[in-house]
């Protein structure tokens, strides 16, 4: 099979879960040719993170999900050094966070504040995550997929112009069609 139509067959098995976004999908399929980070942006119920969860699961990558919070901390999306003591000795060791994942879904990101913004800033630019001062590589294949509701106001952060500029894209997810809602329904009711 060429890759070509390695990308094409990934497109056709994503649309099976995802209906009424092809531009969605093929935007991410770019970002993720491209090693672009996106951010996914519509109403509540427009698959964004299915979309996102869908992608994952197609090419076999390891998924991550930060839900952000305004009480989320940088150590909760980066990692910390924990203390360990094993015949009388300690040690403090690395334990990653779920920065770490191939393709990270940054689930509501603008309702985190600054200073977790600026952790996931140095991640998606440099690929690198620093703790207590020593830095850590990412996975090569390192994507942030991130989704926002733009009506939830209250209680959000506006995102730096920083970290806009880390985004390949700013995908607006519209509202599917009549046809595709039922197509959607019967997809849903098929897997309950």
């Amino acid at each position: 099979m060429t890759t070509l139509e390695q990308i094409l067959d990934l497109k056709q098995r994503i649309a099976v879960s995802i209906i009424g976004q092809e531009k969605v999908i093929d935007r991410l399929l770019i970002a993720l040719l491209t090693n672009g980070n996106v951010l996914m942006e519509g109403l509540p119920g427009l698959a964004k993170t299915r979309a996102i969860k869908t992608l994952a699961r197609h090419i076999e990558s390891r998924f991550s999900r930060i839900q952000f919070t305004p009480d989320l901390l940088p150590a909760d999306v980066t990692g910390s050094e924990i203390y360990y003591e094993e015949g009388g000795k300690g040690e403090f060791k690395f334990q990653e966070g779920p920065i770490f994942g191939n393709l990270v879904l940054a689930d509501e990101i603008n309702r985190s504040p600054a200073k977790v913004q600026a952790a996931l800033l140095e991640a998606m630019e440099e690929r690198q995550v620093t703790v207590s001062g020593t830095t850590h590589k990412l996975p090569e294949l390192f994507m942030v997929l991130a989704t926002q509701n733009p009506i939830e106001q209250e209680g959000t952060y506006p995102l730096p112009e920083a970290q806009m500029d880390r985004f390949l894209m700013h995908i607006f997810i519209q509202q599917p069609g009549d046809e595709d809602e039922l197509k959607i329904l019967r997809l849903v009711r098929g897997e309950e």
